[in-house]
């Protein structure tokens, strides 16, 4: 187990340092701000539909906030839903969800998104993961 801890590590460390889809979206259907108080996180996520599909998906932090975890979540959001319908994007925020919250048996399900499961360790750092996923959603509900 602590080969793959070590994995999951690096995937985050890599996604935090090296965020993809990271910037404003030019050209973008719906725009949403997402932040957390407890700790000062903020993520505005932008999409671009092709009718009920993401055809692309951006987020940005301001400068000197985002925590590693919120970023890395926000970026292997980005990639994770892209391509996706609403349907499958909910599908995949809800298993992530339930993920980061304990159930540790969705992370086969997930791919690199998996690398989040230890955060059900430190409740505290729940919304830090799922803060983007939350901005999406009210995005997407922007789009009619």
């Amino acid at each position: 187990m602590p080969d793959l801890r070590e994995l999951y590590q690096s995937v985050i460390l890599d996604h935090s340092k090296s965020p993809r889809n990271f910037g404003e979206l030019t050209g973008a259907d719906a725009q949403a701000t997402g932040n957390n108080p407890m700790c000062g996180d903020a993520v505005t996520v932008w999409v671009r539909m092709d009718g009920d599909r993401i055809a692309d998906v951006h987020f940005a932090t301001p400068p000197g906030t985002g925590c590693a975890i919120s970023k890395a979540s926000a970026s292997l959001m980005t990639t994770a839903v892209a391509g996706k319908t609403r349907a499958e994007a909910d599908a995949i925020f809800d298993s992530f969800h339930r993920l980061v919250t304990g159930d540790a048996s969705e992370g086969e399900r997930l791919g690199r998104l998996a690398a989040f499961g230890g955060v059900a360790q430190f409740p505290v750092r729940v919304k830090c993961a799922t803060l983007a996923w939350h901005a999406l959603r009210a995005a997407l509900e922007q789009v009619a």
